[in-house]
């Protein structure tokens, strides 16, 4: 179980890697198959004010959060197929903060983003969920962070990332007794 942290903006602390092993492996992979339904559980019930509220002064939105997730994780699933087909691909970095702030994430309801979610994990978990030890050291480039990282490292970033935002929302929920 991750502990939380005083840092508002990194409520379960910052990613750390870790090596490989079978545990840390289905850890990982659990929580790319049941981030949907752990993020919805996350926004249940919330009114359209509470959806508006940062999750921290200068943050971002409840709303903006759960568009966020979707948007970052269709770029995962496409690093990891990327990953998975070509040798040591480029990987295109994108402008979160330009993305959270783009019309549809204004508009959009959030169930929209927690539907596509639904999918697209299915799809991604469906993918790399038998991967071999070989296939995990599979690399891509990320040529943002001038960095080679391998499919291992990817699953655990992601892994982190989708916990983070969903602790985001917890975290908050409980400050304001939601």
């Amino acid at each position: 179980m991750s502990t939380t942290t005083a840092d508002l903006r990194y409520p379960i602390g910052h990613y750390q890697p870790k090596p490989y092993s079978e545990h840390q492996k289905q850890e990982w992979l659990n929580d790319i198959k049941f981030l949907p339904q752990a993020l919805e559980n996350a926004i249940h019930n919330l009114d359209e004010a509470q959806l508006q509220t940062p999750y921290r002064d200068g943050g971002w939105t409840v709303q903006q959060l759960v568009h966020h997730v979707a948007d970052s994780h269709m770029n995962a699933f496409c690093r990891f197929r990327l990953g998975l087909t070509e040798e040591k691909p480029a990987i295109r970095p994108y402008n979160e903060k330009a993305w959270v702030m783009l019309n549809d994430v204004q508009i959009i309801p959030i169930n929209v983003s927690i539907t596509l979610l639904y999918a697209l994990h299915t799809r991604w978990y469906a993918t790399i969920s038998d991967l071999t030890i070989k296939e995990w050291e599979r690399e891509v480039y990320h040529p943002e962070a001038d960095k080679v990282m391998t499919l291992w490292y990817l699953l655990g970033s992601y892994a982190w990332h989708s916990r983070h935002h969903v602790a985001h929302i917890t975290a908050l929920r409980e400050r304001n007794n939601w």
